[in-house]
């Protein structure tokens, strides 16, 4: 068994106002006195920063566009707010969410719903207010109808298409309508004395899992042909909406990442010491003493993040040597898209309180923070960033200690990070630990209030001056 000292780190990259609250610990203190641990701390500067990014690369191709925030990635109003000033829009998957919005100002023309679930009330704000509704199933059309009837108003919606074809297979999505049924249903459902009468088309609308720049490419082609098909036939297609999932990158140094990788799979394969809590996997296992699967977690480093994702999706061509963003212009679409984790890179970060240390029965040691995993867990498998520590007695030349940071529910499988993590010195009670970049599906994402503990207060961070002060921080 190959036996190392060094856990793999993952150092993040972080932003200039992280460091800057990092530096003034004493403040935190005094917010965590005030609103409890944890607590997130957001910035809307890098917000901004995300959205032109994005927002010059459509440019660049001369493309009608609209980026629509994905709301469901952080709750935060203030990210909603910040859109108002800088010409994104909102894409909103709950009724609530949509209330926010309105409530908040932003004009129905920047605003979609995409929810999974649409209740009956949320189909009814949305069509009062004129705000596109994307269709995912017959169900959900012929609810909308309703509605509409009802209210004696039409309906403005897209048709969310799933079923594209990828290298002679579908790509599977349990959403929407397979797309060789879309013609069919428009047509023979949509427009006057049509079942489906109070429905306006306007466009359509796609998702895909996982991060394949190919994959999207070819979905938004055989989107055009479809509006091109639709638009023969009297339909026009006003927006294609190619949804979110465009990655973003998490890490300073590439090999840092396939270090871990590659370290996780020895341990796995009990060739090296375990690396994580009870030598979980993170999506590997051993299967009849073969190494099975593959790492379960979002891919934390990557080279083709942002705009330069964005610019392959555009730039990808179909066999008759046609790029996407050609055939966008040439037909006269908007482009849209529904970022989230990537809008809110670098926007926010949690911070926690140490409540104990103690050893288990196999000499780990556990850090007990005050909060739990679901203020900081995604779909993914794990959060694979290294944590800062805000020691309040700094000591030199102590020993590396490796700990595993655990939660406040009464579940042995709460465990913060499933990774284990050197530090150079134990916590003490009441040393603060701060998790960067969680903004993103993260810190809100399946926050809940078991046990009855309270939600985590959101602030966002103005700075005023140099000096950070309580009075920079404005709750959400």
């Amino acid at each position: 068994m190959e036996q190392k000292n060094e856990l793999p780190p993952l150092m993040p990259l972080t932003s200039p106002w992280m460091h800057k609250v990092m530096q003034s610990p004493t403040t935190i203190y005094q917010l965590m006195e005030k609103y409890g641990s944890p607590l997130n701390i957001h910035r809307t500067a890098p917000f901004f920063d995300n959205y032109t990014e994005y927002k010059t690369v459509f440019e660049s191709y001369d493309l009608k566009h609209l980026v629509l925030f994905a709301r469901k990635a952080n709750k935060c109003k203030g990210f909603v707010e910040a859109t108002k000033s800088s010409g994104m829009g909102v894409d909103t998957a709950s009724y609530q969410e949509l209330k926010q919005c309105i409530e908040l100002g932003i004009q129905p023309e920047k605003l979609v719903v995409t929810a999974a679930i649409k209740s009956r009330k949320l189909i009814e704000l949305a069509i009062k207010n004129r705000i596109v509704i994307i269709l995912d199933n017959n169900d959900e059309c012929e609810l909308v109808q309703s509605v509409a009837e009802q209210l004696n108003m039409d309906a403005k919606v897209g048709v969310r298409v799933s079923g594209f074809s990828f290298k002679g297979s579908k790509l599977y999505s349990r959403f929407g309508f397979d797309i060789e049924g879309v013609t069919d249903l428009v047509l023979n459902h949509f427009g006057k004395a049509k079942s489906l009468n109070r429905l306006v088309y306007c466009g359509i609308h796609f998702h895909l899992n996982g991060y394949s720049i190919d994959q999207r490419g070819e979905a938004l082609h055989q989107s055009l042909d479809l509006a091109l098909s639709l638009g023969l036939n009297g339909f026009k297609t006003h927006f294609i909406d190619m949804g979110g999932g465009l990655l973003m990158n998490y890490l300073k140094e590439e090999n840092q990442w396939t270090h871990f990788n590659r370290t996780l799979q020895l341990a796995v394969q009990g060739k090296h010491r375990e690396i994580t809590f009870q030598n979980q996997g993170l999506g590997f296992s051993m299967i009849e003493e073969k190494l099975q699967g593959e790492l379960n977690t979002y891919p934390y480093f990557n080279d083709k993040a942002k705009a330069v994702f964005l610019k392959g999706i555009l730039s990808y061509s179909n066999r008759a040597g046609q790029s996407c963003a050609d055939r966008i212009k040439a037909q006269g679409i908007e482009i849209r898209m529904e970022p989230g984790r990537s809008l809110l890179d670098q926007t926010g970060m949690t911070i926690a309180k140490v409540i104990f240390r103690k050893k288990d029965a196999l000499g780990n040691w556990l850090v007990g923070l005050e909060m739990n995993m679901t203020q900081m867990h995604s779909s993914s498998a794990d959060f694979l960033l290294d944590p800062f520590i805000l020691n309040q007695n700094q000591k030199d030349n102590e020993e590396t200690t490796e700990v595993f940071f655990t939660g406040a529910y009464c579940l042995e499988r709460d465990i913060l990070l499933k990774r284990k993590i050197a530090l150079k010195q134990l916590p003490a009670i009441g040393d603060l630990v701060v998790f960067v970049n969680t903004a993103g599906y993260m810190m809100h994402f399946f926050e809940t209030e078991a046990h009855l503990f309270d939600l985590a207060t959101n602030l966002f961070f103005k700075p005023n001056n140099e000096t950070v002060k309580f009075s920079d921080f404005k709750i959400d």
